[in-house]
């Protein structure tokens, strides 16, 4: 991979994103690497916890790369183009698949793609300078774009979430810690460190068990009411307790 990298240390992955003379702007390469390292580690019992971050970027990611790809995808033809932001978006839903957690550490400026990208993971620590814009309507477009409809509101209430994507005004780190969008603020230095923490913590519990809670997570977000969201956890818990009490089935 060129424009991503990816490591790991004991089940802790790491994908950093990896053009940091584009300020991490997404194009059409960035894009398929990615899918294809969602795709790889859906069914990867190695990796427990992954941890993405910006490396050595002067932000976290500056969005779609409005130098190279953004122009070629408006030079498309309309169901060219449509498929091109179908393959964007859809990474939003590929996080949210792979079984393994996703800690998200940003600094610096994360915009349209790159502020999708921090919705769709499980947990956000922030940098002190990190601040959040769903650009989409910045350049033209709707301020509804790479699931921002759907993961802020729930993250932080439709009230506020109205607001950014009306307007793509920038939410800062104090305001994300403030309306419960970031899970800590912390030195640059300090969030590789707190990530790893955080990780290491997941890795001493049981790994079904952290995939079938991230699964209960993403079902019961949407669950049709109280009773649906008990079914998931009963289902769960049960098929737990027999898979501990039964080791060899």
């Amino acid at each position: 991979m060129e424009r991503l990298t990816f490591s790991c240390d004991g089940r802790i992955g790491r994908l950093t994103l990896n053009r940091p003379d584009k300020y991490n702007a997404f194009d059409e390469e960035m894009v398929r690497e990615m899918e294809t390292l969602f795709a790889e580690l859906m069914y990867n019992e190695e990796v427990g916890v992954l941890i993405l971050d910006g490396g050595q970027a002067k932000g976290f990611c500056a969005g779609l790369d409005m130098q190279g790809y953004g122009p070629e995808i408006f030079a498309m033809r309309p169901v060219d183009a449509y498929n091109a932001q179908a393959r964007m978006s859809r990474l939003m839903l590929a996080m949210r698949r792979i079984p393994q957690p996703v800690i998200c550490c940003v600094h610096g400026a994360a915009a349209g793609i790159g502020f999708s990208l921090t919705m769709a993971s499980d947990i956000r620590i922030l940098a002190d300078n990190a601040r959040f814009s769903a650009a989409y309507i910045n350049i033209g477009l709707g301020g509804a774009d790479m699931a921002s409809s759907y993961f802020l509101p729930r993250l932080i209430g439709s009230g506020r979430a109205n607001e950014y994507l009306l307007t793509g005004n920038w939410m800062g780190a104090e305001e994300a810690m403030a309306l419960g969008f970031a899970s800590r603020v912390v030195p640059r230095e300090a969030m590789i460190p707190t990530a790893t923490e955080l990780a290491t913590i997941m890795l001493s519990k049981n790994p079904l068990g952290i995939r079938m809670t991230k699964e209960a997570i993403n079902a019961n977000i949407d669950a049709g009411g109280l009773e649906a969201c008990l079914q998931m956890e009963d289902r769960n818990q049960m098929l737990m307790a027999f898979a501990m009490h039964n080791p060899n089935q």
